[in-house]
């Protein structure tokens, strides 16, 4: 998947032919949230949409559902399809911070890369921002381990959505691919802003009653936003 420009991505656990009809009105790609799905595989089986896939499968330990036995197993047979055309892999796991094999996390990478899947190396903080410089870090750390650093955090001010896109900004300034973020109330608007200081990636439900982090806007909102925006980075 091409991360030169702004992607909008419908997330989403469904991915029935409904689900795909309504997404492709305002979305580029589906991240496809396999850790909230109850048959994530045969599903895939079942994919035809049109729109490229992003697939997830969240572990517990970063706010997801996914349980650690099989959870890497489950992605790298998915980047296998055809459809499938990046992979959203945990820093944490990448690096061995959290109770994982990091190696089995960064031989799921290589077979992404082997299969022309980008990966897209994640961090969410669903309890605050961390400092500007702690920022700059985690989203260089994680553009180094995938080709997109994704950085979710929860922002309570406006001081902390600031330092946010000061450090989206940065980052995309010094030649890194980055998706940025801020969860809550507080930071909703950076899901339509950041992209103006860099973000390349962007969530948001088809139905705004099955949202898939706090704060999202709905898909058609989202879009509308975006495009309203001008962003240059938007095809």
């Amino acid at each position: 998947m091409d991360f030169d420009s702004f992607v909008l991505a419908a997330a989403t656990a469904d991915l029935s032919e409904a689900e795909a009809e309504a997404a492709r009105d305002h979305a580029d790609a589906v991240e496809f949230r396999m850790d909230l799905a109850d048959d994530p595989l045969a599903a895939l089986d079942d994919y035809d949409g049109t729109l490229p896939l992003i697939v997830t499968n969240r572990a517990a330990w970063e706010g997801g559902k996914a349980a650690e036995e099989g959870r890497l197993d489950a992605l790298e047979t998915a980047v296998g399809y055809e459809a499938v055309e990046a992979v959203d892999v945990e820093l944490r796991a990448l690096t061995g911070a959290a109770d994982t094999d990091a190696e089995e996390a960064r031989a799921l990478r290589d077979t992404a890369r082997e299969q022309g899947v980008s990966v897209i190396a994640s961090v969410h903080d669903f309890e605050a921002t961390p400092t500007e410089p702690a920022l700059r870090d985690l989203l260089d750390t994680a553009a180094e381990e995938g080709d997109v650093g994704k950085l979710a955090v929860t922002a309570s001010d406006r001081a902390d959505t600031l330092a946010l896109l000061s450090a989206t900004f940065d980052a995309t300034a010094a030649g890194k691919t980055v998706a940025t973020m801020a969860m809550g109330e507080a930071g909703r608007h950076t899901r339509a802003v950041a992209p103006v200081y860099g973000s390349r990636i962007g969530y948001a439900p088809v139905d705004p009653t099955k949202a898939t982090a706090p704060g999202q806007y709905d898909l058609a909102t989202l879009s509308e936003l975006v495009e309203r925006l001008e962003t240059p980075n938007r095809p």
